[in-house]
């Protein structure tokens, strides 16, 4: 495995979820997760990339180097194909300063019905699953991980993605963010409907995950 310095990572974040998920996956190599709640003074970092990746370094960088321990950072969010990509890089923030999950969704639902009626006045018609929800947009989770040891100065980098739909209603209460409105077709369920263990099996996040692990394990 590659060496880091201790046994603490701290992941650069203060949504729990996130948290929760980085945790088991670490926790299966010994390593102690902790994260932004056990540091309220650190300093802010602007996510002023045009990348996923820009950002998970950056926010990585700048914690490791203010706490001196190894910080695991992600960038992460969905990009949705009838809204050419977006939300993007402005995942967390879509709805604006204070933006909250609820805010983000209902203005991602508010484009994609918007775009739907153009459809449908053109004669294009949505994709509709059996319980009559609607898919949306065709959409994929992408999430860039960067944990930066300082003791080394090195990095180690991974993406990871996962496609699927979005519906036009919630469903399941396992998720987070998006997760709700995301509906994975070679499942025939929401990402939020699955379990930790089967969501990090296929997530961007889980698959993202898999791969640093991997890279760390290698010596890479």
């Amino acid at each position: 495995m590659k060496t880091l310095s201790g046994d603490t990572i701290v992941v650069a974040t203060k949504n729990a979820g996130k948290v929760r998920e980085f945790a088991h996956a670490f926790g299966k190599l010994g390593k102690q997760v902790v994260s932004m709640f056990d540091y309220p003074n650190l300093p802010e970092v602007v996510e002023d990339g045009t990348t996923f990746a820009e950002n998970a370094r950056k926010k990585a960088r700048t914690v490791a180097e203010a706490l001196g321990l190894p910080v695991l950072a992600d960038d992460s969010g969905l990009e949705a194909a009838e809204l050419g990509g977006a939300p993007g890089v402005y995942s967390a923030r879509y709805s604006g300063e204070g933006a909250t999950d609820a805010r983000n969704n209902a203005k991602l639902l508010a484009e994609l019905a918007a775009v739907a009626e153009r459809r449908d006045r053109a004669g294009q018609g949505l994709e509709q699953l059996s319980d009559g929800t609607k898919l949306l947009s065709e959409a994929r989770f992408v999430c860039a991980l960067a944990l930066y040891d300082p003791g080394t100065g090195e990095f180690v980098e991974s993406e990871g993605f996962v496609s699927g739909c979005i519906m036009d209603s919630p469903r399941g209460d396992g998720g987070f963010g998006y997760d709700p409105l995301f509906y994975l077709k070679q499942q025939g369920r929401g990402i939020a409907e699955l379990t930790t263990e089967e969501k990090q099996a296929i997530s961007h996040r889980g698959s993202a995950l898999s791969s640093l692990l991997a890279k760390l394990e290698s010596g890479e």
